[in-house]
């Protein structure tokens, strides 16, 4: 029974956790959120906040202590807790560290030690660094270009050393440029969707870093809540211990991406057609092109993304629409 399984998401007043929150108790599982509101908003919990399967723990994975209060009679782990962005990382690369390495270790080592069943983490297409080998195979890596980067694989080699010393079961995701309702398109790191969307409905034209032709496996949130709930409930062994793409298996260009905008956008505003966008210099550490195989994830977990970039866009846009206009 769901019902007496109980599970902690990490980071789960963030875009990803709080969907996963939302998610897991309609299904009537028992949910622990630890958050430090860093870069999470308790906005996003109103809407379950007095569910009686909720609880929510005020704390920071950089402590030990908070870590292990929150794995308390926990059976699952879905770890979404770190601090994103290539750009922050470059900016802030001590601070990036502390919380995605240090923390990390502190949450497998909480984990470890209350005997949790699994521990299913989000991983990032950051990995793949400067491979240029298409689509991304999980098996086949690059060199990391940037702090952030070299931080999601140290992740990777930790769950892999826990799973082996410890008997941790651990499942890596990576996530590709993830996007949906509940995204902050505010702040200095915004991701490029939600950002994009805002500056059209207020009118502005959007920056667009190089020429346009830089193209990413966008992928819509409710196709990584279903890879989190495989990883979660799969009983193949052969499945777990491992690392997975998170994806859609496409990919778009920015410019195609403004063009999607601009389509569906003009359904609420017409004049949003009209809007020009500014071309900037390419921002540094990015990859040029990212797309991810979903093959391994589709044997062994039996994945099959239900939303693809354009239907999880309409999706989104019209959350923005009626949510921050």
């Amino acid at each position: 029974m769901t019902n007496n399984i109980k599970i902690l998401i990490t980071g789960g007043a963030g875009f990803i956790g709080s969907n996963l929150c939302e998610y897991f108790l309609s299904k009537k599982y028992k949910v622990v959120c630890l958050d430090n509101f860093s870069t999470g908003h308790k906005h996003n919990l109103i809407a379950f906040s007095n569910n009686e399967n909720f609880k929510l723990i005020e704390g920071d994975i950089r402590n030990l202590s908070d870590c292990e209060e929150a794995v308390q009679g926990v059976d699952y782990v879905l770890h979404q807790a770190a601090l994103g962005s290539v750009p922050r990382s470059i900016n802030d690369p001590i601070t990036t560290n502390d919380v995605n390495i240090s923390g990390f270790l502190n949450m497998l080592v909480a984990s470890r030690d209350a005997k949790v069943k699994r521990f299913i983490y989000a991983a990032s297409s950051s990995t793949y660094g400067d491979s240029e080998s298409l689509p991304k195979i999980e098996e086949k890596i690059g060199r990391p270009l940037s702090p952030y980067a070299i931080t999601k694989y140290v992740n990777e080699l930790y769950a892999e050393i826990f799973s082996k010393t410890y008997g941790l079961e651990t499942i890596g995701l990576r996530y590709f440029n993830v996007f949906g309702r509940k995204q902050d398109p505010n702040g200095a790191y915004a991701a490029v969707i939600p950002k994009f969307v805002m500056q059209f409905m207020e009118h502005k034209s959007p920056v667009i870093n190089g020429d346009g032709n830089f193209s990413r496996d966008f992928t819509y949130i409710d196709n990584v809540i279903q890879m989190n709930e495989l990883a979660m409930t799969t009983i193949n062994t052969e499945a777990i211990n491992t690392v997975y793409n998170t994806a859609y298996g496409d990919r778009t260009t920015l410019n195609d991406l403004i063009k999607y905008l601009k389509e569906y956008l003009s359904e609420f505003d017409a004049s949003i057609a009209n809007i020009s966008v500014t071309y900037g210099p390419n921002r540094a550490g990015d990859i040029p092109h990212s797309l991810a195989s979903i093959e391994k994830a589709k044997k062994l977990l039996g994945y099959e993304p239900k939303f693809s970039m354009q239907s999880g866009l309409k999706e989104a846009v019209k959350w923005y629409w009626e949510n921050l206009k």
